[in-house]
């Protein structure tokens, strides 16, 4: 399987990390969508967040306690935005399950 966040988790291929635990890796995206944007990923491979869920609902905690985790230790205090994408239909383009942080700007809704 070739696939790039595996590649990142594994350490082949380079990140800016800025948090890791046992199970979740947190880096910078490339293509930053806001003044903060960091990826949170599990270590192992799960394609989105529902196969992760049905496999193993507290390992989809540790995920999202990273996340929170990141938005606490970036200082967002004044909001963020957590999203994962599941499926080619909602914009999901690395199909290994990656939340992303969103903040440091007012963000509106509807996204964008």
């Amino acid at each position: 399987m070739s696939c790039l966040f595996c590649g990142i988790a594994a350490g082949d291929i380079p990140a800016t990390v800025v948090l890791e635990t046992g199970r979740t890796l947190a880096f910078r995206d490339l293509n930053p969508g806001a003044p903060t944007h960091v990826l949170v990923i599990p270590r192992d491979h799960y394609a989105d967040m529902a196969a992760l869920t049905d496999a193993d609902p507290a390992y989809a905690g540790d995920v999202l306690a990273t996340a929170v985790a990141v938005a606490r230790q970036e200082g967002l205090d004044g909001g963020y935005r957590l999203v994962s994408n599941t499926g080619d239909d909602a914009g999901q383009s690395v199909h290994h399950l990656h939340v992303h942080v969103l903040g440091g700007r007012s963000l509106g809704w509807p996204p964008g």
